[in-house]
């Protein structure tokens, strides 16, 4: 469940990241209200001279907020993550090893049996 939970976080935190992206590059800087005023044609947008900064600009702060609930989000989920093993073998379950077959006696080399 874990997974899935951070998997899903992580993908609204890195769309809401691009959202706010977007909206940054679309927002005209403070000066560009200057230029509407001489008749540079902005101010005859979808939203009306001023209406797109306010709306652009709240929607901006909204996404603000839940990217930076997500991190708030993704660094509790992933300190609360169990502790990776330390070696390959931590964790493995071991068997009682089958009793072996006796060993078959070892014959005594020609070195053993030359008399001094």
């Amino acid at each position: 469940m874990g997974d899935y939970l951070f998997s899903l976080v992580l993908t609204v935190h890195v769309l809401v990241g691009l959202g706010v992206i977007g909206l940054v590059l679309v927002q005209h800087g403070k000066g560009a209200d200057m230029g509407a005023a001489f008749g540079s044609g902005a101010s005859g947008s979808l939203f009306g001279s001023s209406g797109s900064a306010n709306f652009l600009s709240r929607t901006t702060a909204v996404l603000a907020a839940v990217f930076f609930i997500t991190s708030l989000g993704l660094s509790f989920l992933a300190s609360n993550k169990p502790a990776a093993p330390s070696s390959v073998m931590q964790g493995v379950q071991t068997t009682a090893p089958a009793e072996a077959a006796p060993a078959a006696p070892a014959e005594s080399s020609p070195a053993q049996s030359i008399p001094k």
